[in-house]
C-alpha cells in the first residue's frame, strides 16, 4: 500500500499519468451508483435568470432610492427596458415608493407597453393622489383607455 501511494505520488509528481494498478478499485455495485446518479444530474440551466434563486425583498427605502437612481441613469441613456427593471426592483424594496411607479410607467409607455405603463400610472396616483401632476396623469389614463 505504501509502495503504491509513492509510487502514485512520484509520478504524478514528475507529470506522469497515474497507472491503474497504483488506485484502489471500488466495489462494482459503487461504481454503477455512482454512473448512475451523474446520469440523473441534471445539465446546468442556460439562462442565467432562471439559475439564480429570487431574490428576497424587504423594505428598504436606501436601496430603492440607490436602485431608482439607476432607473433614472438608464431612462435619461434611453435603455428603457433596463430602467423598467430598475423601477420595479425599487417598488420591491419600498412598496410605497409613489415617484419609482410614475417613472416605471413612463419608461414602459416609452418602450410600448401601455397597458402595464397605465397600471403603474394607477399605482402612483393611489399612493399620491394630491401629487402636483396628479391631474396630467389622470387626463393620460383617460385619453389613453
Amino acid at each position: 500500500m505504501a509502495r503504491s501511494f509513492f509510487l502514485a505520488l512520484l509520478a504524478v509528481l514528475m507529470g506522469v499519468s497515474v497507472p491503474a494498478w497504483t488506485q484502489e478499485s471500488k466495489p462494482a455495485a459503487d461504481q454503477s451508483a455512482t454512473a448512475q446518479e451523474s446520469q440523473e444530474q441534471e445539465p446546468p440551466e442556460e439562462d442565467e435568470e432562471l439559475s439564480r434563486p429570487e431574490k428576497e425583498y424587504t423594505f428598504n427605502p436606501l436601496q430603492a432610492e440607490n436602485v431608482f437612481k439607476v432607473g433614472n441613469f438608464y431612462f435619461k441613456k434611453g435603455s428603457y427596458k433596463s430602467a423598467i427593471s430598475r423601477y420595479e426592483e425599487a417598488t420591491k424594496w419600498n412598496p410605497g415608493y409613489a415617484e419609482a411607479y410614475l417613472k416605471l410607467g413612463e419608461a414602459r409607455e416609452k418602450n410600448g407597453n401601455l397597458r402595464k405603463a397605465l397600471a403603474a400610472y394607477e399605482k402612483y396616483l393611489e399612493l399620491s393622489p394630491d401629487a402636483k401632476n396628479a391631474d396630467v396623469i389622470r387626463k393620460k389614463l383617460k385619453d389613453k383607455r
